[in-house]
């Protein structure tokens, strides 16, 4: 049996990552989207495991020749996308595949799978909650968070467009009410 797709998106600090890890441990048999990026490595990331890291030249040559699901340039040269032969790979294995993706390629996949695919926005209870959360990490600047609060801005617009919104305002409530969005969308006959 061919898997299902579940896409999440969010802005960041919205507690998304924190929310799929919950889900991944749940035995719902999903599995992680493997993206591939133009950036390096960070600590002990390995080539297919974490991403599948390729060159800026290499990323554009993928692009043309249409191996990309949704691809995004976040800052010039700096490239993030989902090899469509990749996830293929692992509906065909009968896996759940999960992404973890901007808003704009949430909304990309969702179009390219229609209903095998679960669109899921995770949104903060508010900006300033969410600037709190992002100084609270104490990992950026200033400078830093402001853009990431200013993208996020942008990113709640698009909340609209997707399948399910959770508001992670209670995050044990928002991880039971993702769990069972999840269990239903996994259960339903196409």
């Amino acid at each position: 049996m061919n898997g299902k797709l579940i896409i999440f998106s969010a802005p960041s600090g919205s507690g998304k990552s924190t929310i799929i890890n919950y889900l991944m441990q749940q035995g719902l048999g999903l599995a992680f989207s493997i993206s591939a990026t133009s950036r390096a490595p960070r600590g002990t990331e390995q080539h297919g495991v974490e991403y599948f890291f390729l060159s800026p030249e290499e990323f554009r040559e993928r692009i043309a020749a249409g191996e990309f699901l949704e691809y995004e340039e976040v800052y010039p040269d700096r490239f993030y996308g989902t090899l469509k032969a990749q996830v293929e790979r692992q509906l065909e294995a009968g896996q759940h595949v999960v992404f973890d993706v901007d808003v704009v390629g949430g909304c990309n996949i969702k179009e390219y799978y229609g209903n095998r695919a679960l669109s899921l926005f995770i949104q903060p209870p508010s900006v300033e909650e969410l600037r709190r959360r992002l100084e609270g990490r104490a990992t950026d600047t200033p400078e830093v968070i402001q853009q990431r609060i200013d993208k996020a801005e942008y990113e709640l617009s698009f909340a609209p467009k997707f399948d399910k919104v959770v508001i992670n305002d209670n995050l044990e409530a928002a991880q039971t009410e993702a769990l069972a969005i999840i269990k239903e969308f996994i259960e339903r006959q196409l």
